[in-house]
């Protein structure tokens, strides 16, 4: 899929080209599609067609380098430090947009990228919280946002609206935005070599212990050929079972008698 700010090209697995349509279309159609499929349909708890339509717009915003331009002096990965940073803005607008700002970060970073902690693939953990502690404080963001939106002006507006329901439903629509990543954004997570190892060892795990059961059960069938006829043939194999048996299992022990 190739995304700019206003259109997008799908690209199909044969490398063909599909018909260019509006990004903020794709997004939403397929964030709606995700909502159905997620059981989270709109208007289910409270009405929120309007969040559907801040969530496609920031979607589509993601594709655009002068939204990150705008983000970054706003973004802080430690509350304490966000914190300080607002206590410095001159005004209620301002502090409004940094915590809606790094609201907004979070919910796309846990949703579509699975990475609040804004950590390289080599990088090691320091002070990360758990995916939970993260979507906590994306709500807490959202309610301060809509906190000092609501004292920037006597009139409420849709946005303060908007951000109580984000607040709200944080959870839901990151559950909504885990589904859409790999179902329709096609964005899976790489698998590190730590995982591959252990992948593979749970397979060889299985597949041991399912060759193990094989040779038991003909190790008792070799065994009882071997008490009806006791011939040196099948002594020779039975020794040959036992002997894979314990190259396997090294707790079996088996003695002819």
């Amino acid at each position: 899929m190739i995304t700019t700010a206003t259109n997008y090209t799908k690209i199909e697995h044969d490398s063909r080209s599909t018909k260019q349509q509006r990004a903020d279309f794709f997004m939403m159609n397929n964030f709606l599609y995700s909502r159905v499929e997620n059981n989270f349909h709109t208007n289910k708890y409270f009405p929120d067609e309007d969040v559907n339509i801040y969530i496609a717009n920031l979607l589509t915003s993601i594709s655009d380098p002068q939204h990150h331009e705008r983000a970054r002096k706003y973004i802080n990965p430690y509350d304490f430090a966000l914190k300080e940073f607002v206590d410095t803005l001159p005004n209620h607008r301002d502090k409004y947009l940094a915590y809606r700002t790094n609201a907004d970060f979070l919910l796309i970073s846990i949703g579509i990228f699975d990475n609040p902690k804004r950590m390289r693939p080599n990088s090691k953990p320091h002070m990360n919280l758990s995916s939970k502690g993260y979507i906590s404080r994306g709500k807490v963001y959202y309610r301060l946002a809509q906190s000092y939106l609501n004292k920037t002006s006597s009139r409420k507006s849709a946005m303060v609206d908007i951000l109580g329901k984000l607040s709200r439903g944080f959870d839901d629509y990151v559950k909504v935005l885990s589904l859409m990543k790999t179902k329709y954004l096609n964005l899976f997570k790489k698998i590190t070599p730590g995982e591959m190892y252990h992948f593979e060892q749970s397979v060889l795990t299985i597949n041991r212990k399912k060759e193990l059961a094989e040779l038991h059960n003909k190790f008792l069938d070799a065994y009882s050929e071997y008490l009806k006829k006791e011939t040196t043939e099948q002594k020779e194999i039975l020794i040959r079972l036992i002997d894979k048996i314990a190259a396997i299992d090294s707790s079996f022990s088996f003695k002819i008698s």
